[in-house]
């Protein structure tokens, strides 16, 4: 998976980035280690943000080691750096899970190039969305990347729940009734009933993309949802992620 394909909510991936040479620029603070950015540069056409090139990382304040939420790591490590000194910075191979996505056009106006259009808030293996206020690129949601703004980010799939449906799909479900597909823990029920448990399998897609769907479509569906359970994708998802979902009927704040 490039950083060029699409992203969805739900999705396990295994997130790297190479370790590449960069400079501390004001050493370790209490909750933060900044760092000369060695893959953006300053966007001068920038009406809103002087971005002066120097991007923080999360540590945590008590014990100066990496913060939960923050996927990137120095090399050496922050207790053994100072302003002036030369390191490595990227992100080893880790597993995270996808908790929002959205798309700007035209492009986000950060400060820095190249402007990204597009945001992706990931969670690290055990960790499950909550409410905290926001913090530059961490906050409850996850940690917030923007694949194409030159980070050389690589990306595996793992694991896509209900990647055999499309969103917004709609479907009925064994138990007769219909509703929509927002996500794989997000289903919207058109009797305006609660889907706490989700939807029961098998499923029977109705409609794709507004219009009457095409058969092998609605055999793809049919095939993929004859065996299992809605129960068995969440309990292969929560072995993965170590994770609770998000909340039917949460709304993820969006990251702008």
């Amino acid at each position: 998976m490039t950083d060029d394909l699409s992203f969805r909510v739900g999705d396990v991936l295994s997130i790297a980035c190479p370790f590449t040479p960069t400079r501390v620029d004001r050493g370790v603070t209490w909750d933060h280690v900044s760092l000369v950015w060695p893959w953006w540069r300053p966007d001068p056409a920038s009406e809103f943000h002087r971005w002066n090139g120097v991007v923080g990382l999360g540590i945590d304040a008590s014990t100066c080691v990496w913060d939960e939420m923050e996927l990137f790591r120095t090399d050496p490590a922050p207790e053994h750096l100072t302003s002036g000194d030369v390191c490595r910075v990227g992100v080893p191979p880790t597993v995270v899970h996808v908790t929002a996505v959205d798309h700007f056009d035209p492009p986000l106006e950060t400060g820095w190039l190249p402007r990204p259009r597009l945001s992706v808030a990931l969670l690290p293996r055990g960790l499950s969305y909550r409410e905290t206020p926001d913090d530059s690129h961490v906050n409850g949601t996850g940690y917030e990347i923007h694949p194409g703004d030159g980070t050389p980010f690589t990306f595996e799939l793992l694991f896509r729940p209900y990647a055999f449906l499309q969103p917004e799909d709609e479907v009925a479900d064994a138990a007769g009734r219909a509703c929509r597909f927002d996500g794989p823990w997000d289903w919207y029920a058109f009797d305006g009933e609660e889907i706490s448990d989700g939807p029961v399998w098998p499923l029977t897609l109705l409609t794709r993309s507004g219009s009457v769907c095409a058969p092998d479509a609605a055999a793809a569906v049919a095939a993929a949802t004859a065996t299992g359970s809605h129960q068995e994708v969440l309990r292969h998802w929560t072995g993965l992620t170590d994770a609770t979902p998000t909340p039917l009927g949460t709304a993820l704040p969006r990251l702008q």
